[in-house]
């Protein structure tokens, strides 16, 4: 089908080229609006959990089926749909009267919006939840599960936003690109695409009006979808695609520039299926393992045998790698039923992180005891930091804490602006940072990192991000101590090279994007990053700063950007 010449713009997550004609995936049935009320409450539930375990029955069949670092994935969707809190949350409603697709609807959205609210990856795990909602709805009204249609040809995927489960059981001979309307960096979709090599673009500004049949050009990496490519523009994306396979061939191993210097290369993760994962990809460890997910939907805090159980498995997983844990970052804008302290007039801005830990010390305490029963455990390369530190008495304190629980080595986030000017204080109290540059670029520039309309405000390009990154780790320089970043930036193979310029000395990221980063640092020397840091940070505006670093960059990084 030909359609008028034009491009669309998203974010690239799973880099590589792909040209081929789309394929809309259908969207899920609804909730139904008329259904009559719930009378039967006892049957109600019955048949609503009877249709969950049949998703979760549903998706471990697939596990059979799938690669082997997929099957993480669709376990943890699989949990989602047995979770005894979803659960809980929809036998309230429907002990209430409310219809049983209405019940599962509104107690699934109660879920993703506490998971939206935690931002982040956090708040890409929607997705999973509305797979859950989605399937499990189809299934109470008689319907197929929603899914990809099934393709006799190679296409490009389109959709609003893809499940875990479509993505992991894909045919990469069938499936050339993904395209969607929605997602995140951090997805699982477009951590499977990338460990797929399917090239993918998420956030598509109108990617559902394009029409079945029409010819597109994907391209993963810029984030760019050509609509009606021309001959010479698909010549020139092609061979692109072949010169950036070329360059990523010999990518791995540990990190390090061209001449030679260190630069650790670790994964973010956020579970314990999300570890295992990402401990069987070439990556040096986990450089921020987010714990809030142990604490999300519970009635009461996990005991600290749950909460060992799972960090020792985390840790056993990454063998003698390194794991960066980070306690938990909850409060009023991440609602926990059992560490409520009430609203906030700007949660943002409250009793987040540390804070929340210090107002409920057994919260905290209980988590340190864990990680340190975890370490005695394994004896693994444990590394535990804390989120939301603005002062020395807050450092202090919390190491005074997790070194009284037997940790070996204690950080902090730099996540707020204080903690970035007082880093060399600060690092003379612990024995480690590492960079929240999502947090540390919303607070910065005053702009919420939820807020999409303030994007250009959050761009971690902006020369005030960068000249607080560089103050960070002259703090650490001074106190001999190691600065890490753990906030998507790593994972840029161009502001990588500036990070690395600026003092940081690791580089946590999405699994599928070590590989760019690793060759782009190969590409470069230590004394030129550091050139590429002193123009960006010297620059007037982000959209400078950037193009500062393009044009002393090697000419052959642009295949991977």
């Amino acid at each position: 089908m030909t359609q008028a010449h034009a491009v669309l713009h998203g974010i690239g997550v799973s880099a590589g080229m792909a040209i081929g004609n789309v394929v809309q995936v259908p969207p899920a049935a609804p909730f139904s609006p008329d259904e009559p009320a719930t009378t039967d409450s006892a049957s109600a539930i019955e048949k609503v959990h009877k249709a969950l375990e049949q998703v979760a029955s549903g998706l471990e069949a697939r596990m059979a089926t799938v690669p082997e670092h997929a099957r993480a994935v669709l376990e943890a969707t699989a949990m989602m749909a047995r979770d005894p809190g979803l659960t809980g949350a929809i036998d309230t409603r429907l002990t209430s009267g409310t219809g049983v697709t209405r019940a599962v609807h509104d107690a699934v959205e109660e879920f993703a919006t506490m998971f939206a609210n935690l931002g982040g990856y956090m708040a890409e795990r929607v997705t999973d939840l509305h797979d859950v909602r989605d399937r499990t709805i189809s299934r109470l009204l008689g319907r197929e599960e929603p899914g990809v249609p099934k393709l006799t040809s190679p296409a490009v995927i389109v959709a609003h936003d893809l499940a875990p489960a479509e993505t992991a059981a894909m045919d990469k001979k069938l499936v050339l690109g993904i395209i969607t309307a929605a997602g995140g960096p951090t997805s699982h979709t477009a951590i499977l695409a990338a460990q797929l090599g399917i090239p993918a673009v998420v956030k598509t500004s109108g990617a559902l009006e394009l029409p079945n049949g029409t010819v597109v050009a994907v391209n993963g990496s810029t984030g760019e979808v050509i609509i009606s490519p021309s001959q010479v523009e698909q010549d020139e994306l092609l061979e692109r695609a072949e010169r950036r396979a070329a360059a990523l061939k010999d990518s791995h191993g540990s990190g390090a520039t061209k001449d030679g210097h260190a630069v650790a290369l670790l994964a973010n993760i956020g579970t314990l299926d999300d570890a295992k994962a990402a401990a069987a990809q070439d990556v040096e460890g986990s450089g921020l393992f987010r714990t809030e997910f142990l604490f999300l939907g519970q009635s009461s805090a996990p005991t600290v045998a749950e909460q060992t159980a799972i960090y020792t498995e985390v840790l056993r997983s990454f063998g003698d790698r390194r794991v960066v844990i980070r306690t938990l970052d909850a409060g009023a804008d991440k609602p926990l039923s059992f560490a409520n302290l009430g609203e906030e007039e700007n949660p943002a801005l409250g009793r987040r992180g540390i804070r929340l830990g210090f107002a409920i010390p057994q919260l905290l305490e209980d988590q340190l005891a864990a990680l340190g029963a975890a370490h005695r455990e394994t004896d693994a390369d444990l590394r535990v930091m804390a989120p939301m530190i603005a002062t020395c008495e807050e450092a202090e304190q919390f190491a005074e804490s997790a070194r009284a629980a037997g940790l070996p080595s204690v950080g902090i986030m730099i996540e707020v602006p204080a903690a970035a000017l007082r880093s060399q204080d600060l690092l003379a109290i612990v024995d480690f940072a590492s960079i929240g540059t999502n947090d540390l670029s919303q607070y910065t520039m005053a702009a919420d990192r939820m807020e999409g309309e303030l994007a250009n405000l959050l761009d971690p390009w902006q020369p005030a991000v960068l000249q607080l990154i560089q103050h960070s780790c002259a703090g650490g320089q001074t106190n001999d101590k190691k600065v890490g970043v753990c906030g998507e930036a790593g994972g840029d193979p161009l502001l990588a090279l500036v990070l690395v310029g600026l003092g940081v000395s690791s580089l946590s990221m999405a699994p599928g994007k070590v590989p760019a980063v690793r060759a782009s640092l190969g590409m470069h020397t230590l004394e030129l990053c550091q050139q590429m840091a002193s123009a960006a940070v010297g620059a007037r505006t982000a959209t400078d700063a950037r193009q500062a670093v393009l044009d002393l960059a090697d000419q052959e990084l642009n295949v991977l950007l």
